[in-house]
């Protein structure tokens, strides 16, 4: 079941179902390169080389929670683009629940980006 929620502290977004038994769970670096198939609507840089996630964790059972931030609070892909990246995560193989949690804190900056990223926005 997938479900976007609100909180006072952040937008929740899920996707995904519990991991079979037996499966082997997805690597972190299989879900950063899911995490690198979804961009920003805006910026022609992925989410991941934007420096937008902050937190990654896969459990045991392949479920994963992440952080992620957006470049501004006024972000107009804020209530869509959580959802977007959960269903990303959740369709690599290996992957059980997915969260993603978006917050504000610490506040998205330049400096977060990749050297990729700045490249091919010409920040050098």
């Amino acid at each position: 079941m997938n479900m976007v929620s609100s909180s006072d502290a952040a937008i929740v977004a899920t996707a995904g179902e519990a991991l079979e038994q037996g499966l082997e769970p997805a690597t972190d670096f299989e879900v950063v390169q899911a995490l690198k198939d979804v961009y920003d609507p805006e910026i022609p840089v992925n989410i991941y080389d934007l420096g937008l996630i902050y937190g990654l964790k896969v459990g045991e059972r392949g479920d994963v929670k992440l952080d992620m931030t957006l470049t501004a609070p006024s972000c107009p892909v804020a209530g869509a683009l959580p959802q977007q990246v959960a269903e990303a995560v959740a369709a690599v193989s290996g992957i059980g629940t997915v969260e993603v949690a978006l917050v504000w804190e610490p506040p998205w900056t330049m400096d977060k980006m990749s050297d990729d990223a700045r490249l091919m926005l010409n920040l050098y």
